[in-house]
């Protein structure tokens, strides 16, 4: 059976990604290495660096751009993170960091959900299960 190694996101700029992603989110870099102009850079949970690795992707595609766009414009997140306490890492992101949330925080079935901004032309969505 297959292992999750790599989950890309396409990012406008793989710099301003990498600060938001670490400084902001608390991921870790895990590899920074140039390729010609775009680098390889990876970054993983602080408390799992042999996990698997979010890829910081430029978005120079000419696919990924619209269809960026297009989630965007329908509030559609790119992907999940999960989180111990929905309410407070969105009081704490918009507060310290001055994120954007787009949605804040409210049930969703079985979890608690709330929708942020990446900085970088996405959306992200925020989870927590009921015991958090």
């Amino acid at each position: 059976m297959p292992a999750i190694s790599y989950c890309s996101v396409f990012v406008d700029d793989q710099e301003k990604a990498l600060r938001f992603y670490t400084d902001v989110l608390g991921f870790v870099l895990k590899h920074d290495v140039p390729m010609g102009g775009p680098r390889w850079l990876t970054v993983t949970a602080p408390d799992d660096p042999d996990g698997t690795q979010l890829l910081l992707e430029p978005d120079e595609h000419p696919a990924v751009r619209p269809f960026k766009a297009a989630l965007v414009e329908d509030g559609i997140p790119c992907t999940a993170f999960e989180v111990d306490d929905v309410h407070a890492e969105v009081q704490r992101l918009s507060t310290e960091h001055g994120v954007t949330v787009v949605q804040p925080p409210a049930p969703a079935g079985p979890v608690t959900i709330a929708v942020i901004d990446d900085t970088c032309g996405n959306l992200l969505q925020l989870f927590c299960s009921p015991a958090s």
